[in-house]
């Protein structure tokens, strides 16, 4: 009877090594980085982050190669700083521009990296100055609908007598 407590007991603990090893993975995997990823600092300014949000991927030719660290603003011109970490042996050059872009119509932000030609490198917690900000659909189409009709201010009715040459 003893022995099958003991058993019991490994039993127990082996089962409860392996689910705390399995949360440690999905922890790990869910945040995109693997066991001993060395990673450097990068930031970039943006005007509108458009939903940006800390957590969120950073690619290079649509392969992942950091993450978003932190989002804050500044009170000095109210633009956003983005925070980011690149993997360590991915040099930028110095001349890299970063985009928001958006995973398919309505997905997650994401901030693409675009190398440039220069042959001087960022250095770590370097700020990339040519950034391009986040693209809103919600405003695309309102400047649509309301420029539409600016356009037309007539509502769309010719008021000469003459029809309209063709």
């Amino acid at each position: 009877m003893n022995r099958d407590k003991k058993l019991e007991f490994g039993v127990g603990v082996f089962v409860l090594l392996g689910l705390a090893a399995l949360a440690y993975l999905t922890l790990k995997l869910g945040a995109g980085e693997l066991v001993g990823s060395d990673t450097y600092p990068v930031e970039a300014r943006f005007a509108n982050t458009g939903g940006l949000s800390t957590g969120a991927t950073v690619m290079l030719a649509g392969v992942t190669v950091g993450r978003v660290d932190a989002i804050r603003l500044d009170p000095q011109d109210y633009s956003a700083i983005v925070e980011m970490r690149i993997r360590a042996g991915l040099p930028l050059p110095a001349d890299t521009m970063a985009s928001i872009k958006t995973s398919g119509l309505i997905g997650d932000k994401f901030v693409a990296l675009a190398p440039g030609a220069d042959e001087e490198l960022l250095v770590p917690s370097a700020r990339i100055t040519m950034t391009e900000s986040a693209l809103e659909l919600e405003s695309l189409i309102s400047k649509m609908a309301f420029g539409s009709v600016k356009d037309g201010e007539d509502g769309g009715t010719n008021s000469s007598s003459t029809p309209p040459e063709p």
